[in-house]
């Protein structure tokens, strides 16, 4: 076994209707459960916030969502609450076909620190664990679906890439965020390092 499907936050957060939702992010489940049914591996990754997380604008007094401040590792958005760890918008979406997952990554639970890739927090040096789990199953070819393609699947499959691993996105089975051109900046930022953009 060589390949994996990595499955990014289809949260309920993330879906219409959720706190953070992303347009169409529900569309793009029957065809995840269509190619999870023939992967070699399922991996799922879930955002999985305390309260009062340092990414949300609720945490910084006059601040806006969306707004962007500087944090100790670098620039942050800050986002409204979501993804609450054990809250009905942490879940994954109920058409979501989890039963087929080998593994489920949960990040962004450091409250200091946000964790946008499934691989690293976003200083980009404290790991999720998830490289050791596919280096132990002898897995170096990902597949990449989910929420949001500009920011935890863009920063997953970079990761991934520097890593080491052959990576795809699968960009039919994503959906952006799109703010302030971030999907084209994350769409450039992908082929620049070696992702495929299938």
């Amino acid at each position: 076994m060589t390949h994996a499907l990595i499955v990014i936050d289809v949260q309920n957060d993330f879906c219409p209707g959720g706190a953070l939702a992303v347009t169409g992010g529900d569309e793009i489940i029957p065809g995840i459960n269509t190619l999870m049914a023939g992967a070699e591996a399922v991996i799922l990754t879930q955002d999985w916030h305390p309260q009062g997380h340092s990414s949300f604008a609720s945490s910084h007094p006059g601040k806006a969502a969306f707004e962007m401040i500087d944090m100790p590792y670098g620039p942050q958005v800050l986002w409204p609450d979501h993804c609450l760890q054990g809250s009905g918008g942490a879940a994954f979406h109920d058409a979501l076909n989890t039963d087929r997952a080998d593994m489920i990554v949960r990040k962004g639970y450091n409250p200091s620190i946000d964790s946008y890739s499934g691989f690293f927090e976003n200083d980009q040096t404290t790991p999720t664990g998830l490289h050791g789990y596919l280096q132990s199953r002898g897995i170096d070819r990902l597949t990449m679906v989910g929420l949001a393609t500009d920011f935890c699947v863009n920063f997953t499959a970079v990761d991934a890439a520097k890593l080491g691993y052959a990576v795809t996105v699968d960009m039919a089975l994503c959906r952006a965020i799109d703010m302030d051109g971030s999907l084209a900046m994350a769409r450039d930022g992908m082929q620049a390092a070696g992702v495929t953009l299938g």
